[in-house]
């Protein structure tokens, strides 16, 4: 029974992602297929597709995506992008220095790597490329600093993390993420500095000059959004999801009333493709359930995490073949697909190990993060590239430097979990 429904649950899931069905389509007709042939209960599919939505903390996702995009939409990017141009000032490679700052600054508002791509590559690839800078290595460079919206809280993969490991709360996970993000954006200033001074990128500086006052000035009300997101979080004045809503309504005055860049028409169309998106994150979770309890009822997943245990009992080693694996995942996976379809086998080999969840938690989002900008399934590049009118091909000499200096960062969190896990035990989380 075991041997034969596992293979149906894996090769078939495989299979009909080989044939191009999507994700929820072959979590859902692989989970049923085995659920159907084993005799484990048909009634278990509804069941178990509705009990994969009905999470509280599933309620943050589909806010925090309207939120982001809102904050998009509302011309927050263009205006932190001024002010933290101002800062820097100007000086080779000051412009990919703003990117990266700018990135991580906004990762802290909407939590989505392809929205901060988007909104970053917009404002950013025309000056940059003025100022010398290939089109190539700022589609690059934007894309990598765009994957760490999925380290910085809110991170909405945190959230999904967290669903499914109920011993690692988001508020916990939010905090893990803080470091580990601010060391991934930091590293990328490694290939920036060296290539800005090489080449002499960055040099010309023949845009207008703006203040730092006059840029704040313009730019605090977006500067508020993450103080209020993570400061309410860490008063206790409202949860995670109840955070959500209140940068939802916050972006919508700010977008309306303050900067009057959004119009009945923008808030229609946000909210129409806002729904849209998390309409198709909320069937991959909901067929992911149906996935997962075929897989745990069989014992499918516990056999497979004892067969890599089998491999070597040197947790360095596990380690290492587990961040390789998840590393590979991510250039073909988004980071939710990749939760929802690896956790289930990885989890009783953290539990063996005695892993800290928030820690590994973490680590797995860096590989997420890496593989969001990794041809040949980067979302975020395929955003930035197509914002540049550049091809993916021409990254990948660029893309490189970035998956390497991201790297360095995760090893660091890896040799070293006080990284991810000081903040959240000093917070008492």
């Amino acid at each position: 029974m075991l041997a034969q429904g596992s293979l149906i649950l894996f090769l078939g899931f495989a299979l009909l992602l080989v044939l191009g069905a999507p994700l929820a389509v072959a979590l859902g007709v692989a989970g049923t297929a085995v659920i159907m042939i084993e005799g484990l209960g048909i009634m278990s599919v509804p069941t178990n597709a509705y009990a994969g939505l009905a999470k509280y903390p599933l309620l943050a996702l589909p806010v925090f995506v309207l939120a982001g995009m809102i904050f998009e939409r509302a011309g927050v990017a263009l205006r932190i992008v001024n002010f933290t141009a101002a800062l820097v000032g100007k000086r080779r490679g000051a412009q990919g220095m703003v990117a990266i700052m700018v990135c991580m600054f906004l990762g802290g508002i909407s939590g989505s790597g392809p929205a901060d791509a988007a909104a970053v590559a917009m404002v950013m690839i025309p000056g940059m490329a003025k100022q010398g800078y290939p089109r190539a290595f700022s589609a690059s460079l934007i894309a990598a600093a765009g994957s760490t919206a999925i380290l910085i809280p809110p991170s909405i993969a945190f959230i999904v993390y967290s669903i499914l490991v109920p011993g690692a709360s988001v508020p916990a996970l939010f905090a893990a993420g803080l470091i580990p993000g601010a060391l991934a954006g930091l590293s990328l200033l490694v290939p920036v500095l060296y290539f800005s001074l090489r080449e002499g990128w960055g040099a010309e500086g023949d845009e207008r000059e703006v203040t730092v006052w006059q840029s704040f000035k313009d730019a605090s009300w977006g500067l508020l959004a993450p103080v209020i997101i993570l400061g309410g979080l860490r008063s206790g004045m409202f949860t995670p999801t109840e955070a959500a809503v209140v940068a939802v309504f916050y972006g919508f005055f700010v977008g309306v009333f303050v900067y009057r860049t959004l119009g009945w028409r923008d808030i229609y169309r946000v909210l129409v493709e806002s729904a849209e998106i998390s309409a198709v994150v909320m069937i991959i979770i909901s067929l992911a359930g149906v996935f997962a309890h075929a897989g745990s009822t069989l014992g499918a997943f516990d056999a497979f995490a004892k067969a890599l245990i089998g491999v070597t009992s040197t947790e360095w080693i596990m380690l290492l073949m587990i961040m390789l694996m998840l590393l590979i995942a991510g250039m073909l996976l988004d980071a939710i697909s990749i939760f929802l379809v690896f956790l289930p086998i990885l989890l009783p080999i953290a539990k063996t190990f005695h892993w800290d969840l928030v820690w590994f938690g973490v680590l797995m989002t860096m590989n997420m993060a890496i593989g969001q900008f990794t041809p040949p399934m980067a979302v975020n590049l395929i955003v930035t590239t197509r914002i540049a009118g550049i091809s993916m091909e021409s990254t990948v000499r660029w893309v490189i430097w970035m998956v390497g200096a991201m790297l360095i960062a995760l090893a660091l969190i890896a040799v070293f979990p006080q990284l991810a896990l000081w903040l959240p035990r000093t917070l008492g989380y």
